[in-house]
């Protein structure tokens, strides 16, 4: 992320992101601000608050996706969340503190993959030792007057076995042999509670003492050595990471670096057409009232500790169809100062979009025929008519933005997908523009239709 500039990290999202230069430009400064205000003297640092931002527009054309390249971007904790899935305390459901606790649970994951990463060179050689151990069981040295020994000890001449099998082990010519282990199982079974305010926090403190109380116990499984390696490494590695240590680095990275993206939010944001405070408006404000103090900053229990939430950075999306920014709670209105708004796309959008990504859905299906060893291409005039196509049945129908591409390029190429395993003496298959006419055509003119099958 330190090498990085705006310029730089607007070039990166523009590899998966086709338009939307404004969202882009928006997302890349507030990124660049997170490093930049990593290296602000500390009593500055504290003060300086994230710019959090609100993007509006219709679904389909990218608002998600920013995010999360983004979050690859930045090698940030990030959690993607929708808004409906939050009530109001006092209703059934999950609180909107539960995000921060969710936030947290990723960066402690992501630290200890890191983490076992780093030790995961020692954590093999103590798993091929382990695994050694069960091939070839240490000698006991025998001792007339005592019996054999407490310790157990390997004689010299089963050393030299012990290393050729190592050998053996390494290059993986004793993968297939089967091994009895000693595998450690959970005894409680994880825990989810939805409730009233504080009944999901308890969920997590209950989970924890029954925990304590019942400790793991190990069962007994027959598994390949291959399998054995992977079971033995993962123990291994638990073994040498500082649990307390990786718990300390995720609050902080998740303090200063952690994203949350809104989904949306436009949903709890009730319109304002006169009527009365009754019903779902009631709750949808309780949503806003209630996400306030999180965006605003605040300490929120976890499992782990408290976690402050000043400096979390929030991205909130929504379509805006039927409510909009405004009616969102003034106060929450200000936690958002920065609002973009993204365009609808065009034919052409919709031409690059199949062509210049590096995940593009024309390289997609390509790469999932090549596994049948066929070989997909598709003309220019071909790519322009299923552009065009989509263009068309999102005016007519209801836009969806590019996902309507997904839907026309599986109608497309159904039958393909469906005869390619069978049909082995087709090798290559080449999309036309007059086959995309031919299948499409009837359907995207027929809207009944259309609303059916695009």
């Amino acid at each position: 992320m330190q090498t990085l500039t705006p310029r730089q990290i607007v070039e990166e999202l523009d590899k998966f992101i086709i338009g939307q230069d404004a969202a882009k430009r928006s997302v890349a400064i507030a990124l660049r601000n997170r490093w930049r205000r990593q290296r602000v003297e500390s009593a500055m640092r504290d003060e300086i608050m994230p710019n959090n931002i609100i993007m509006i527009g219709p679904t389909g054309v990218g608002k998600t996706e920013i995010a999360r390249r983004l979050a690859k971007l930045a090698g940030a904790p990030f959690i993607k969340v929708e808004a409906t899935k939050y009530t109001e305390v006092g209703y059934v459901g999950r609180d909107v503190e539960s995000m921060i606790r969710d936030l947290a649970d990723l960066a402690v994951n992501m630290v200890r993959s890191e983490r076992t990463k780093e030790v995961q060179e020692k954590a093999q050689v103590a798993a091929e030792n382990r695994i050694l151990d069960i091939l070839i069981p240490p000698v006991k040295r025998r001792n007339p007057a005592i019996g054999f020994s407490e310790e157990d000890t390997v004689v010299e001449e089963n050393a030299a076995t012990r290393e050729r099998f190592r050998d053996q082990l390494q290059k993986g010519e004793l993968d297939e042999r089967v091994v009895e282990l000693d595998v450690s199982v959970e005894q409680v079974p994880s825990m989810q509670v939805f409730g009233p305010a504080g009944l999901e926090e308890m969920g997590i403190n209950l989970q924890d003492m029954f925990g304590n109380m019942f400790p793991k116990k190990n069962k007994k499984r027959k598994v390949s050595v291959a399998e054995a390696k992977v079971l033995l490494a993962q123990e291994e590695a638990e073994k040498l990471i500082d649990m307390d240590a990786v718990v300390k680095d995720a609050i902080r990275r998740v303090e200063n670096s952690g994203i949350v993206f809104i989904d949306e939010i436009d949903k709890v944001a009730a319109p304002t057409t006169g009527r009365g405070g009754s019903g779902p408006d009631v709750s949808r404000q309780g949503v806003q009232r209630d996400l306030l103090p999180i965006v605003e900053g605040s300490a929120i229990s976890t499992k782990y500790g408290l976690v402050k939430t000043d400096h979390i950075l929030f991205v909130a999306s929504g379509a805006f169809h039927v409510a909009k920014p405004a009616d969102l709670i003034p106060e929450l209105q200000g936690r958002f100062p920065i609002r973009v708004e993204l365009e609808s796309l065009s034919e052409e959008d919709f031409y690059k979009i199949l062509t210049i990504p590096e995940n593009a859905l024309i390289k997609q299906y390509q790469a999932m025929l090549r596994s049948d060893d066929v070989e997909l291409s598709f003309t220019d005039e071909a790519i322009r008519a299923v552009a065009a196509t989509a263009a068309y049945v999102n005016e007519e129908v209801v836009n969806i933005g590019a996902r309507r591409l997904h839907t026309i390029l599986t109608t497309l190429l159904e039958d393909e997908l469906f005869n390619t395993p069978d049909n082995i003496s087709e090798s290559k298959i080449e999309v036309s523009a007059s086959m995309v006419k031919e299948k499409l055509s009837e359907i995207s003119q027929n809207q009944d239709l259309s609303k059916y099958i695009l």
